[in-house]
């Protein structure tokens, strides 16, 4: 095959603001002297999370875990979800380039930190010189690069590029559709056996394991239902791995790994620790969990103690005889997102004492406050500003420059501590 021509290789063209002058302008403020929007992370509740995540997984379950970082972007993010109180681990999952060259740059592969790393978007044949230059950094201190797979003209692209360009020893999973439908083959997809094939008569590229994600089980709303789609993602990755030992003329030198989680099945895994038979390695992996967000509280595996990031916001403005009552904050789509949930609106409002208001429309730079039905509370006052929880903290996130970092366990909870400076760009 030809290959298309290959993008620049990802550079630092992408100005990110100085870690130090950020804190040497915020450490020690006051939350409520912040310029709204902000992001706060409370950075005790972020530990948490990543703690009960490791205890329920590498405990409780005996199985490896993979904290995908591109929900957080920060280093100092990575850092705490691959070592906690309950457990240590060194993969990590990728979701754009600029993420991958962020872990590199912030050290955490020269310091043994990171020592696995997946891209995890089927490849784009565009950024094989992009990928090529990540895989290279990771083996100069002993990391690897692993790509993702779901189509046969991927393998024949990085055959073509091996034999352009000689580079070789690839490593990947096969990424496989447990009913999410967005990215992947079924187990009994037509194509699967021959993309099977091709790796293993591939000279680029060798089958790691089988990855599976449930993206479709942030609609769980019990610990049941979102058992169910975890037993959906390991019956997948494990059909797809028992084809693969059936298509082979000699087993794999080490076990396939299999590789499934979601955020929502993740947790039930934490929850509810099983056993199964399973033809490879079990590996877990979920990235919204240090954060967390409505969609998450709506699916009751969690509770409000456990969100972790929320915008503040000011209200602006206050309209008493429309509706009952509504009022102005200058939090809009580019502060909290267009995502929506089961719970309804675009965030709730979380400082005490003003909980029975939501975001309940938004515009590009301001949002609606509504009230919420059956709950009371205090009316609002322009100028007081308001914390509130977003429906996807993956998305709210994103639209920040910078997380202003507070921390529960120490002193009033309400003082800038630190401030990560979040990757951009793909």
């Amino acid at each position: 095959m030809t290959l298309p021509t290959q993008a620049p290789v990802f550079a630092p063209f992408y100005a990110y603001p100085s870690k130090e002058a950020l804190c040497d302008a915020f450490v020690k403020m006051p939350v409520d002297g912040l310029r709204t929007p902000a992001f706060i992370v409370d950075r005790a509740v972020f530990a948490q999370n990543c703690a009960l995540m490791h205890k329920g997984v590498l405990q409780g379950w005996k199985a490896s875990f993979r904290a995908h970082v591109k929900t957080h972007k920060t280093v100092e993010g990575t850092k705490m979800t691959l070592d906690s109180t309950e457990g240590t681990t060194h993969a990590v999952l990728v979701s754009t380039v600029a993420e991958a060259w962020g872990i590199i740059n912030g050290g955490l592969v020269a310091d043994g930190t990171v020592k696995d790393l997946l891209y995890g978007l089927p490849i784009a044949l565009t950024k094989l010189d992009d990928l090529s230059a990540v895989k290279a950094e990771l083996e100069k201190h002993g990391a690897v690069l692993r790509l993702m797979i779901d189509h046969e003209d991927q393998v024949k692209g990085l055959e073509e590029y091996m034999k352009l360009k000689g580079v070789k020893g690839w490593t990947g999973f096969i990424k496989v559709d447990s009913g999410n439908k967005r990215a992947g083959l079924t187990p009994t997809a037509p194509s699967l056996p021959s993309l099977i094939k091709a790796i293993i008569a591939s000279p680029a590229i060798d089958i790691y394991g089988f990855y599976c994600h449930a993206g479709h089980s942030y609609s769980s709303t019990s610990l049941e239902v979102a058992s169910a789609k975890l037993k959906e993602e390991l019956d997948a990755a494990n059909a797809a791995c028992t084809l693969a030992l059936s298509l082979s003329s000699t087993p794999p030198a080490v076990p396939y790994v299999l590789s499934v989680g979601s955020t929502p099945t993740a947790h039930a895994a934490s929850l509810n620790p099983q056993s199964f038979d399973l033809k490879g390695k079990l590996e877990i992996h979920a990235g919204n969990y240090p954060f967390l967000d409505l969609q998450q509280l709506a699916t009751t595996l969690i509770d409000n103690e456990r969100i972790a990031a929320t915008v503040l916001t000011t209200v602006i403005s206050s309209y008493p005889d429309r509706d009952g009552g509504e009022g102005m904050c200058d939090a809009g789509a580019l502060a909290m997102s267009k995502d929506r949930g089961p719970i309804p609106g675009f965030g709730d409002v979380v400082t005490p004492g003003w909980e029975n208001w939501r975001l309940g429309r938004v515009s590009q730079e301001h949002g609606v406050l509504t009230r919420v039905e059956g709950k009371q509370g205090k009316e609002l006052v322009v100028g007081s500003m308001l914390q509130v929880v977003g429906q996807h903290s993956c998305l709210t996130s994103a639209c920040f420059p910078w997380y202003y970092i507070v921390d529960s366990n120490e002193g009033d909870g309400k003082t800038v501590v630190d401030v990560w400076v979040p990757w951009r760009a793909w």
